[in-house]
């Protein structure tokens, strides 16, 4: 009769294969591998379920959230904003493009920090007219390196630090990761904008991120304090331009002035007439300073998160026929209609004054549970896929100083890391930062599931004596090797699984065997435990290896065989760079 033992090895064995074939959801898989391991009474029904309560699961979905937060209010904007300019060389850009994703990713979750960059990168490629597929792969390298630097970065890391507290009562901190994670980041940040970008191939954009959106004719109110007051049109159109956006005119008091208006000095008060797609036109609002008519009723400081959002006008809408102005929008709901898109079409009445015809696509801002409202009552139809958060710019640096006290609060140990997060997030959803909806939306529930389902199968590994006997295997097979000799090896075997499983999985499964193989040879188990955090971040080979990989694929029309051109010799320097640095820091 199979032991035990060989039951769960037959499980990880097809586990790994499901996991590689991604033919189903990993989270399923993960999900049936637990109910199996259960049924066979390897785990005890009343712990299947205890990983959903670790703290590893709970700090990366708190992680998430946070990082939401931070780009609602504009304080990574902040930062993007110093970091593109079209004009600089190429290898200038990619590498200052690299040091701000991992300077992110250090401080956000690294597909957060991708997110972000992403768009910035794309808009840069196209005003310098060069192949996106050059400096994306570099970028999405960059913020994966820069999530090696702390604990909150990368989800292995957040992994491994609380395996550590399992295993021997005391978490890595925040800031344990970050010698190695600094010195493998520096010197592959220096690879892929020297050497790595020049082994990619120059292929045309085939998918743009934002889809053919269309163009919006929009108004705009110049703030009270706004610094656009006393420049002239003219003035304020390079700004426009860096944004992709035409000023079509100024309204005054009202009425809209003759032609462009590009002599004419701006008032507070007055309105600019903006053409393009909501992105571009909400991010010069942010940097001429400039608001929705309307803004007063969103709530200042303690108002609620914002949304841009599209809507088509059926030909049975309530607003056929009819002006926002005189439905009294704004009074009702809360809600401006920012900007109107008719097929292109140019047209030089005020925008909630302009009667609404079907077909039209409006542009509405607000509360989200305003706009829902107010789009039901109106008959127009949301396209949720072309919904966005408006930056709240006012709240950055609050926002700023909450993340920065919640990292200072587990930091010198006055609570854990995981409450610190939540506190963190309370204070979030009190200003408004982020919407009860998002509270769910923005968490990776796949990722949570998979975590979740496969802590309790990594435990079982060890109890049945699985995680020895692969680590005895490993010690001899490598007798005649020093331990930074066994230590390259099993940093090689996690990276390579890594390349192929999800990261999070890999980690699960390889930190108990490091940890075995170090007690085997009677070493520091810290060593290994790092070696592991690095490696299952490492994902360079494949476009599936890491969620960054997968996202770039698209824009950038790569190919899978294109990672490897890349990610082999940077995967080899990461060996290099982090063996010597993890023995220096993390002595045997």
């Amino acid at each position: 009769m199979p032991t035990d033992l060989t039951i769960l090895f037959g499980i990880l064995f097809v586990l790994f294969g499901m996991l590689v074939w991604g033919r189903f959801r990993y989270d399923l898989v993960a999900f049936v591998a637990l109910l199996v391991t259960v049924l066979f009474g390897i785990i005890e029904p009343s712990k299947a379920f205890e990983g959903f309560g670790h703290p590893a699961v709970v700090i990366i979905a708190l992680v998430l959230i946070v990082s939401r937060g931070l780009m609602n209010s504009g304080a990574v904007e902040l930062i993007a904003q110093f970091v593109i300019k079209p004009d600089r060389n190429l290898s200038s850009h990619i590498g200052i493009m690299a040091v701000a994703g991992a300077a992110l990713s250090a401080i956000i979750n690294n597909v957060a920090a991708l997110a972000l960059l992403m768009s910035l990168d794309m808009d840069a490629a196209r005003k310098a007219k060069r192949a996106i597929s050059l400096t994306l792969m570099p970028l999405s390298f960059g913020t994966i390196l820069g999530g090696m630097i702390t604990m909150i970065g990368t989800p292995p890391n957040i992994v491994i630090a609380q395996y550590r507290e399992d295993a021997f009562g005391k978490p890595f901190q925040m800031f344990d990761f970050a010698p190695v994670g600094l010195a493998v980041a520096l010197t592959g940040i220096a690879y892929v904008s020297i050497i790595g970008w020049r082994l990619l191939p120059k292929r045309a954009d085939t998918v743009s991120l934002e889809g053919d959106a269309g163009l919006y004719v929009a108004e705009a109110r110049v703030k009270s304090e706004s610094k656009s007051i006393g420049q002239t049109v003219g003035d304020i159109y390079p700004l426009a331009n860096e944004n992709d956006v035409t000023i079509l005119g100024l309204v005054r008091q009202g009425k809209r002035l003759p032609g462009f208006s590009k002599t004419k000095e701006i008032r507070k008060g007055d309105f600019l007439v903006l053409e393009g797609d909501p992105k571009q036109i909400e991010a010069l609002m942010g940097a001429a300073e400039l608001e929705a008519i309307g803004a007063e009723k969103h709530g200042g400081l303690l108002g609620r998160s914002l949304s841009l959002v599209e809507a088509i006008v059926p030909e049975d809408a309530r607003l056929v026929g009819r002006t926002t102005e005189t439905l009294r929008l704004v009074g009702r709901y809360g809600v401006t209609l920012l900007g109107v898109s008719r097929q292109g079409k140019k047209f030089r009445d005020r925008v909630r004054k302009l009667p609404i015809k079907a077909g039209d696509m409006l542009l509405l801002i607000g509360p989200d549970e305003n706009v829902a409202r107010a789009s039901n009552w109106l008959g127009v139809l949301p396209l949720e896929n072309r919904r966005m958060e408006v930056l709240q710019r006012t709240k950055a640096f609050i926002a700023i100083a909450l993340f920065v006290v919640a990292i200072m609060l587990s930091v010198l140990s006055i609570t854990s890391l995981a409450i610190a997060l939540a506190i963190c997030v309370v204070g979030y959803l009190a200003l408004g930062i982020i919407g009860g909806r998002d509270f769910y939306a923005l968490i990776e529930w796949k990722v949570i599931v998979l975590l979740a389902c496969l802590i309790p199968v990594g435990t079982a590994l060890e109890t049945t004596g699985g995680s020895q006997m692969i680590a005895e295997l490993i010690v001899t097979q490598t007798s005649n090797l020093p331990p930074w000799g066994i230590l390259t090896i099993i940093m090689i075997i996690t990276m390579t699984l890594s390349d192929f499983l999800n990261n999070v999985a890999t980690a699960l499964i390889t930190a108990p065997i490091a940890v075995s193989v170090a007690q085997s040879i009677g070493v520091n188990p810290d060593p290994f435990l790092m070696g592991v955090a690095v490696a299952a971040s490492c994902a360079f080979l494949t476009p599936i290896g890491h969620k960054n990989n997968t996202i770039i694929m698209g824009p950038g029309n790569y190919k899978f065989g294109d990672y490897w051109r890349m990610g082999l010799l940077l995967e080899a320097i990461v060996i290099a760079v982090a063996v010597p640095t993890i023995i220096f820091v993390w002595p045997f």
